[in-house]
């Protein structure tokens, strides 16, 4: 079963936004992603609608970051791209009336609103700077353990 990674995937894009210096096509994040274009469009949808990002047409125009990365929690990412399920797994509920499976789904109803309410407190405490953050802490360690000398372009977060 293929996992829905549209979480990660925009969160992957807004860091890439973050650390450019200038907008970003659909065509460059979908390379990034290895996916089409729309499809990054169409997800890059709800985050404009929300203000975290901006989009301008014509030569030098694509995507960039509007909101500040600070008070932009991966809980707002989430709820912004559609709230996708975080399990893929469920309880069953081809027969109703039967008492087994009413007592299987409560306890495994229960287990699940708690695991999704842990997931959903956890995404509320991290924000994009500090997904920034922690990129700029593993590429300065990088860089120095590889020898990189070229430049790295970051925004004031």
């Amino acid at each position: 079963m293929r996992r829905d990674s549209k979480l990660s995937s925009v969160l992957h894009v807004l860091l890439h936004l973050a650390h450019s210096d200038h907008p970003m096509t659909s065509e460059d994040m979908a390379r990034f992603l290895d996916t089409n274009p729309v499809l990054v469009r169409r997800v890059l949808a709800g985050l404009r609608e929300r203000g975290f990002i901006a989009s301008n047409r014509g030569h030098g125009g694509g995507w960039s970051i509007t909101c500040d990365l600070a008070k932009v929690t991966l809980r707002d990412i989430y709820e912004a791209v559609g709230a996708p399920p975080f399990f893929a797994m469920g309880n069953r509920t081809e027969s109703p009336g039967c008492l087994v499976e009413q007592v299987v789904n409560a306890s495994l109803g229960a287990a699940f609103d708690e695991a999704e309410a842990l997931l959903m407190r956890q995404l509320g405490h991290v924000t994009l700077a500090d997904l920034s953050a922690e990129f700029n802490r593993r590429y300065d360690q990088h860089a120095h353990t590889h020898g990189v000398h070229h430049a790295h372009h970051e925004r004031d977060l």
